[in-house]
C-alpha cells in the first residue's frame, strides 16, 4: 500500500492522479444528482476547428461526446501507463533524471491515451449519435452536406445546420447515385431500423 501511494503521488504519475481524482469526484456528485449527468451527447465536445489539437481530436472521433467521459477515460489510461512506467522503470533513476525522463513519459502517455480512448469510444460515439436523431418530421426536406468521402447504400454521414451546434446524421443513397464529400443533399425519408436517412442530391430533389 505504501508503494502504491508513493508511486501514485510521485512525479509524473501525480499529474494524472490529480486529474483522475477530479473526475472521480465529478462522477460521485453526478451519481448523487448534485451535478447534471448527460450521456446523450447534448453537452458534448463540439470541435468545429479543423486545425491543431481540436482538429486532431475530431479526426480521432473524440468530438461530439460528453466532455467528462472523454477526460475521464484519457486520464485513466494515461494514469495507468505512467503508474507502471514509474513503478517499474523510473524508480531506478536518480531524482533529477526521474523528473527529466518523467516529463517525457507524461507526454507520451497522454498521446497514447488519446489514441487508445479513440479506439474505445468510437462505437459509443456512433451509438450516441444515433440516439440524438431528432423527430423525423422536423428534418424531412432539410438540406445536409456530405461529410464522409462518399455516401452509398450502406454507409455515409452528413451535417445538418440546425441553428445550434449542428447535427451529424447517418445517411444512405439510392443505388447508382454518387455522392461525395461537400455535396448538398436533401433528407427525404428515415429508416428507423438502420437509424439512417435516405437522401437525394439537392439538384435531383428540385426537379421532382
Amino acid at each position: 500500500m505504501a508503494e502504491f501511494t508513493s508511486t501514485a503521488l510521485g512525479y509524473p504519475t501525480l499529474v494524472y492522479s490529480i486529474v483522475l481524482a477530479f473526475c472521480t469526484v465529478y462522477w460521485l456528485l453526478a451519481a448523487t444528482g448534485l451535478v447534471d449527468l448527460d450521456l446523450d451527447g447534448l453537452d458534448a465536445v463540439e470541435l468545429g476547428d479543423t486545425s491543431g489539437l481540436a482538429g486532431m481530436l475530431g479526426r480521432l472521433g473524440l468530438d461530439r461526446l460528453p466532455l467528462m467521459l472523454v477526460v475521464t477515460l484519457v486520464a485513466f489510461i494515461a494514469w495507468f501507463l505512467t503508474y507502471f512506467t514509474h513503478l517499474l522503470v523510473l524508480g531506478q533513476f536518480a531524482s533529477w533524471l526521474r523528473w527529466l525522463v518523467g516529463s517525457g513519459v507524461a507526454l507520451v502517455a497522454f498521446v497514447a491515451s488519446v489514441f487508445i480512448a479513440s479506439a474505445v469510444l468510437r462505437p459509443l460515439r456512433r451509438w450516441l449519435l444515433s440516439r440524438r436523431t431528432p423527430a423525423q418530421q422536423s428534418l424531412l426536406g432539410q438540406v445536409a452536406v456530405v461529410r464522409t468521402a462518399q455516401v452509398s447504400e450502406r454507409a455515409g454521414m452528413a451535417d445538418v445546420d440546425d441553428g445550434g451546434a449542428g447535427l451529424i446524421l447517418q445517411v444512405r443513397a439510392d443505388a447508382g447515385v454518387e455522392l461525395h464529400r461537400g455535396d448538398r443533399v436533401v433528407l427525404v425519408a428515415f429508416d428507423a431500423a438502420a437509424h439512417a436517412w435516405r437522401v437525394l442530391p439537392e439538384t435531383q430533389y428540385q426537379t421532382l
